[in-house]
């Protein structure tokens, strides 16, 4: 038995709603037998299936087919591009990280220094969400022989604010220092260019199917045809000796099919979203004055679908839960940290308290958006807020014992 929700979904940065299309393209392909690996018939058709979706992901990212190799998603993409390139540049140690970055990163290179000795150096995010550009270079400058590599994200999942991708690139490439980028939350809703980015110095760039409107369980990373990594999966060595084991047709191209259709709806997209975004703004501002807007409140330095707040006197977990029952979804950060109860390391990189990083509130908008759903969130939020204060309120208050 099927469960159906009725509700306004305003999480469209944890996962988006498949695309009709690519449900239809995923059953599809389901129903063909073949490996691509095997040289009869029915493998080379398998084959032909699998590099004309790897062809159309790649020009959704501007890269050479070649250049995608695709992964079981996106964390495994980004374990791959950090991973691989710093095993490839033993016996450098350093990796610079901006502060903020997802967990997929963080807890990869954190695992990297336990286990590998790798020197973890954290460079701080201003105000905004944004790399220190100068605190960056200080880095590099120190003792640039001695770097592996940097990673950071293209635009911030939580508070979306947009990354200097370009000047972090030119100030590792004047070194040869390799970047890896995590462009997994601003796939879809930026321009990505990779083959201008690879010009800049990127070497390797992660992205996901799922946050596109694809299935789960496919990612890629958009590897440059120069760059050397040290592969997570030894086997078949299927693609480029860089990842080994037997492709997914089906999935991959399922992914094809909500990649094409991404970036043809991009530009309109995008604007549209901008529309919805600015009425959400607007509306919790005049639900709830006390509200404080995170990230770049610059439209063009965010991503268009993302507007993030903290609430001060209430628990950002109270708020989100309240707002479930009253037919919302929306989340308090990344949903791989969903269900934990701390702080947003990202709004602690800007300088905030742990009591602002707890009172945040991430709504995020996509494909499926409507006036109606923003709508639906306006209405609850202000009782919402209420009585979140109130529970706060009732938490803080003295205790006697019993």
């Amino acid at each position: 038995m099927s469960v159906q929700f009725d509700h306004a979904y305003l999480d469209h940065a944890a996962t988006a709603p498949m695309l009709p299309a690519a449900i239809t393209a995923y059953a599809e392909a389901m129903t063909v037998v073949g490996n691509p690996a095997s040289i009869h018939s029915q493998g080379q058709n398998a084959k032909r299936m699998l590099e004309e979706a790897r062809e159309r992901v790649a020009a959704s990212v501007g890269c050479d087919p070649i250049e995608v190799v695709f992964t079981g998603g996106g964390t495994e993409a980004v374990n791959l591009g950090i991973k691989g390139l710093y095993w490839a540049r033993a016996p450098r140690t350093r990796i610079l990280v901006p502060g903020g970055e997802h967990h997929a990163t963080v807890d990869t290179v954190e695992w990297l220094a336990q286990r590998e000795g790798a020197i973890v150096q954290w460079i701080p995010l201003d105000a905004l969400g944004r790399i220190d550009l100068a605190a960056l270079a200080a880095a590099i400058e120190s003792n640039p022989a001695d770097v592996a590599l940097v990673t950071l994200l293209a635009a911030n999942n939580e508070v979306g604010t947009v990354q200097p991708v370009e000047q972090v690139a030119a100030l590792a490439a004047a070194h040869g220092i390799p970047v890896h980028v995590d462009a997994i939350s601003a796939y879809g809703h930026l321009p990505i260019d990779f083959a201008a980015l690879h010009a800049q110095g990127v070497s390797a760039l992660s992205i996901s199917a799922h946050k596109i409107g694809g299935p789960v369980g496919i990612g890629a990373l958009v590897l440059s045809r120069t760059a050397a990594v040290v592969p997570l999966i030894h086997g078949g060595g299927q693609q480029r000796q860089v990842r080994s084991g037997t492709q997914d047709v089906a999935a991959a191209v399922s992914f094809a099919v909500a990649a094409t259709a991404m970036t043809a709806e991009l530009p309109g997209e995008n604007r549209r979203l901008r529309v919805l975004r600015d009425t959400v703004i607007a509306g919790v501002r005049d639900a709830v004055p006390s509200a404080v807007y995170n990230g770049d409140p610059d439209p063009a330095g965010r991503l268009p679908g993302n507007a993030h707040f903290t609430f001060p006197g209430c628990e950002g977990d109270s708020l989100l839960f309240l707002l479930d029952v009253a037919g919302v979804s929306v989340s308090t950060g990344s949903a791989c940290q969903a269900g934990i109860p701390e702080p947003s390391h990202v709004l602690r990189a800007m300088g905030r308290t742990e009591a602002e990083a707890r009172s945040a509130l991430r709504i995020t908008l996509g494909r499926t958006s409507t006036h109606a759903d923003v709508d639906a969130l306006l209405r609850a939020l202000p009782t919402a807020w209420a009585q979140a204060i109130g529970a706060g309120m009732a938490d803080s208050a003295p205790r006697a014992y019993t």
